[in-house]
């Protein structure tokens, strides 16, 4: 599982000019499911992501998670993080899960983050969106379970 992760002030998605999903403060989070990623792999992705020590304290160090602040996400699949652009000049997409593991994958992920008590806002799966975001920092981070998890 990948994830790119941004801070920021406010985000949103819209679906066909609708708003589907916006938040205020906190992280959006492009969310990518490969074919062989299992819950341990979504666990650990979202646990890391919650802990990160990214927003700022009174002394402008980032050390405050996304719930010491009470940040919102807005989590919006994105296939194309498996994008293999190592042959030729139109990346493929293998490596990615197939659209039913992956939607299953991104609701569990969406769930647990719920589950754990923040407020989430999603975009929709399979659909053509429009992501707006004001990038605060700008902070962008990337995880990939293959790094957070021991195969």
């Amino acid at each position: 599982m990948r994830a790119c992760i941004q801070r920021v002030t406010s985000a949103s998605v819209k679906v066909h000019g609708e708003i589907v999903g916006k938040i205020g403060g906190g992280i959006l989070v492009l969310l990518g499911v490969s074919a062989t990623d299992t819950e341990a792999d979504l666990y650990a992705v979202a646990d890391k992501m919650a802990g990160l020590r990214i927003f700022e304290d009174t002394d402008e160090k980032m050390n405050l998670s996304l719930a010491d602040v009470g940040g919102e996400i807005l989590v919006v699949s994105q296939f194309t993080l498996y994008a293999d652009c190592r042959k030729g000049r139109r990346p493929s997409f293998t490596d990615a899960a197939a659209p039913e593991k992956a939607n299953q994958f991104y609701e569990i992920f969406v769930d647990y983050l719920r589950n754990k008590g923040f407020h989430v806002e999603t975009g929709q799966f399979r659909a053509m969106m429009e992501v707006s975001l004001v990038n605060d920092g700008p902070v962008t981070i990337w995880l990939d379970s293959q790094e957070l998890v021991k195969k």
